[in-house]
């Protein structure tokens, strides 16, 4: 009787799928692709993918799309799977909803990770591609033309966006406006600070190359600063095993004689 309810909403659930996409007559992920065009994004996709350099709306519904079908196969597979197991309708039910949510709150997660990784990467980058700058610069080269040969050049998440300031110009937006989407599209402030001091200098007609060096130079000391704080975690971390594993046994294998010559006198 189980087996029979159980193929019986199985049977029903497909059937209804199926007869909601003939209804509509349509691809699935086009009217998925309709929908997400008209929904509202509450949880900052949009503004996290063009920070990526992925900000158009195809990658925006690539990425919901991603989401969806991994939340509604993993649900779905949870469900079937407690179903066959013998659990109740609610369990399964249950299963299949935090299953969901799970996947959710991974997909949200491992997108925030690409994010940090693609910070580190550009304020890792930073003060070598400023030098090159410098150079180019002081050779002669004006400002886009530099960015123009560092982006053809170079390897990296900061090249990558001088490659789309040098795209935006080409089609017609100022350069300093151009930095400026830029300094706003990565959240860093080692880089705000750059563009804003870059923008001012070119405006004002301040020496960029002076800006640039002093700009190295403090990228410089702050990757420094950086790199020892990621020491001293490191070295916090490997006391744990110190203070908890090595230090015990150590201390064991100095009173184990002891211990057993103590054994043997009470003996």
């Amino acid at each position: 009787m189980v087996d029979m309810s159980n193929a019986v909403i199985f049977s029903a659930l497909f059937a209804s799928l199926g007869s909601y996409f003939l209804i509509v007559d349509g691809d699935p992920k086009k009217i998925i692709r309709g929908y997400l065009a008209q929904s509202k994004d509450r949880t900052s996709v949009r503004s996290r993918l063009n920070e990526l350099g992925r900000g158009g709306e195809r990658e925006y519904q690539d990425f919901r799309i991603r989401q969806l079908s991994l939340i509604s196969g993993l649900s779905l597979f949870g469900f079937t799977l407690s179903m066959f197991l013998g659990k109740s309708f609610f369990v399964s039910g249950i299963f299949a909803t935090l299953l969901g949510v799970s996947t959710y709150l991974f997909t949200e997660r491992e997108l925030s990770s690409q994010i940090a990784h693609h910070r580190l990467e550009i304020e890792a980058e930073f003060p070598a591609i400023i030098e090159m700058l410098s150079l180019a610069l002081s050779a002669g080269q004006t400002p886009l033309a530099a960015m123009q040969r560092i982006s053809q050049t170079a390897n990296g998440a900061l090249s990558q966006e001088f490659a789309h300031v040098v795209k935006k110009v080409q089609t017609g937006v100022p350069f300093h406006i151009a930095l400026d989407e830029m300094g706003r599209r990565v959240h860093s402030f080692l880089i705000r600070r750059f563009v804003d001091a870059f923008i001012t200098a070119m405006l004002r007609g301040a020496p960029i190359i002076d800006v640039l060096s002093r700009h190295a130079l403090e990228a410089r000391e702050s990757q420094r600063n950086r790199v020892l704080g990621a020491a001293a975690k490191a070295e916090i971390s490997m006391m744990i095993p110190v203070v908890f594993l090595i230090l015990p046994i150590s201390i064991l294998f100095a009173l184990w004689p002891s211990l057993t010559n103590l054994n043997l006198f009470a003996s």
